[in-house]
Order: structure tokens, then C-alpha cells, then sequence
């Protein structure tokens, strides 16, 4: 299962296309699957080779007659054909009446793994292998039919200062503070599973506060391949007191989805990321 887990590795980073849509080849979404690779090391003195070709060439044939049969996807040969999943895996047979089967199945725009697991199966004859194929396929299409991430620009979070504070050293760490907050949103968001965070930092967006510009910021998370908007603000009211705000859009109307306000809260400069995570947690992850 080794040799599945550095071939997954290899073909995230070096064969998967940079995007895909599904609006690029119809309604019916393309899943590509090679064969899987087959290893014995049960050491039986019998060569069954032939048999296990076989039963291995029977067992991809059904798996792919049973995805093509659903009419929300359709066989593509390889990743680069418009494929929007791609199905790899790997079986080794450890004894004489166990096999392991390794599947993993790719989301290719995303570049994200949406299912990676190990399963066992007894015995190494025609039925054992095809109710592992019914096992698997059951598994395979729950995973392909799990939505896909939203593409979300997630811009750096702003601060609304209403206070008298000066400039100088603390705006050095507001800065920082910032950044924190921002980081902490993106990965909190990312690892959801619910959204794929897009690269926002080649985009030139402080030329004004995005607070103030009227929902710009839906326009320039299209053009960066987002679907989504998302702006926030840390807003402080004293030295330890302060709100916290963010807006999510819909990158190609403009609309707004989501928003949320944490309402006054206590805490000095470096709670803003702890309250930021939750925010957004509660409103965007666990109330879904």
C-alpha cells in the first residue's frame, strides 16, 4: 500500500490540469480511472497470475460499467480529457485469504483528495473479488457525488480604528495582528473541506478599503477564478474592546450570500483571531 500512497503523491503534484468545469463538457461530469495496480506477497508457491489479471481486469470493467451507468458522470480516458475526478488504487493480496484494496479519488480542479481509503477483503475467488467491486463502487460514487468546494477569495481583513491611538509601533502590530486573523480565517475555512482557498496575494486590492467599495471585491475574485468574495473587519472600539464583521458575495453577481457580526466583545489585539475563527466558523461551517 506504499507504492499507492507515493503514486497518489506523484499524481497530485505532477499530473493533475490546473482547472476544470464542468460546464466544459456537458451536464454529465467526466471521471477518468486507470487500471488499478494488483502486488501478491502472501508467498503462496502457486503462480496464479493469469487468474489475478483476470479477476483484476473484471473487477475495473465492472467498476467503470457501474459509475458509466449513473447519468451524472460519464468515462473519460485520462485526467487531461475532461476529467473532473480521477479514480486510482491498488489491491495486494497479503495471504491466502486476504486481500487489501487502496482507492482514492481526486477532485482534479480542486487538486484535493475527496476520498482515501484502505479496505479488506476475504478470500481471492470470482465472488470475493466482485463483492469487493460492489463495496467499492458504492464507496466511489458517494465520494463523487460529495459537492465540490467552493472556490473562495478570502481577502486580508481590514481595521476600522475609532479610537485615538497613534501610528508607530502599533500599527506595526495591528499589521501583524491582521495578518493573523486572516491566516487563521483561511485555514479554519480551507480545512472544512467546504471551500478551496484561492491565491489572493497577486491581486493589487489596497488602493482603498474594500469595506468602502461598494462591492468591488466580487469582481476581483471573478477575475481571479473565485466564486465566492469574502472581505472582513476588526473594528476597534477601546484598547480591549472591539466587533467583528465579515461579507461574503457571489463573485459573479455580486450578491451578497453571508454576513456576520460578533457583536462587542473583550479582549486586547491578540484574541482578534480566536474571535474571527469562530465567527466565521459559526456561521459559514457548522450552520450548514
Amino acid at each position: 500500500m506504499y507504492r499507492c500512497r507515493l503514486i497518489l503523491s506523484a499524481f497530485l503534484i505532477y499530473v493533475l490540469p490546473t482547472a476544470y468545469s464542468a460546464a466544459d463538457a456537458g451536464d454529465a461530469i467526466g471521471v477518468a480511472m486507470d487500471d488499478f495496480s494488483y502486488t501478491d506477497t502472501s508467498a503462496e508457491p502457486a503462480n496464479q497470475t493469469a487468474a489475478h489479471e483476470r479477476r483484476l481486469s473484471a473487477f475495473m470493467a465492472a467498476l467503470r460499467r457501474d459509475i458509466g451507468a449513473d447519468g451524472r458522470y460519464r468515462p473519460v480516458p485520462s485526467a487531461q480529457d475532461g476529467a473532473a475526478f480521477k479514480v486510482i488504487g491498488g489491491i495486494q493480496k497479503t495471504s491466502t485469504l486476504v486481500q487489501w484494496a487502496k482507492v482514492a479519488v481526486i477532485d482534479v480542479g480542486a487538486r484535493k483528495v475527496v476520498m482515501d481509503k484502505l479496505y479488506t477483503f476475504r478470500g481471492d475467488n470470482d465472488e470475493s473479488w466482485e463483492r469487493a467491486e460492489m463495496f467499492v463502487s458504492r464507496e466511489v460514487m458517494a465520494a463523487l457525488a460529495t459537492p465540490a468546494p467552493v472556490a473562495l477569495a478570502v481577502f486580508e481583513f481590514e481595521l476600522e480604528d475609532t479610537t485615538a491611538a497613534s501610528a508607530g509601533a502599533s500599527a506595526t502590530s495591528d499589521t501583524s495582528y491582521l495578518a493573523e486573523v486572516t491566516g487563521s480565517v483561511r485555514d479554519a475555512l480551507g480545512q472544512s473541506g467546504r471551500y478551496r482557498i484561492v491565491d489572493v496575494s497577486g491581486e493589487a486590492v489596497k488602493a482603498r478599503a474594500l469595506r468602502d467599495c461598494g462591492g468591488c471585491e466580487a469582481a476581483i475574485a471573478r477575475k481571479l477564478g473565485a466564486d465566492q468574495s469574502l472581505i472582513g473587519v476588526v473594528r476597534r472600539v477601546s484598547r480591549t474592546e472591539y466587533t467583528l464583521g465579515f461579507q461574503v458575495r457571489d463573485a459573479r453577481t455580486g450578491a451578497v450570500l453571508a454576513r456576520g457580526d460578533s457583536g462587542l466583545r473583550l479582549g486586547a489585539d491578540y484574541s482578534w483571531k480566536r474571535g474571527a475563527v469562530r465567527l466565521v466558523s459559526d456561521r459559514l461551517i457548522e450552520s450548514r
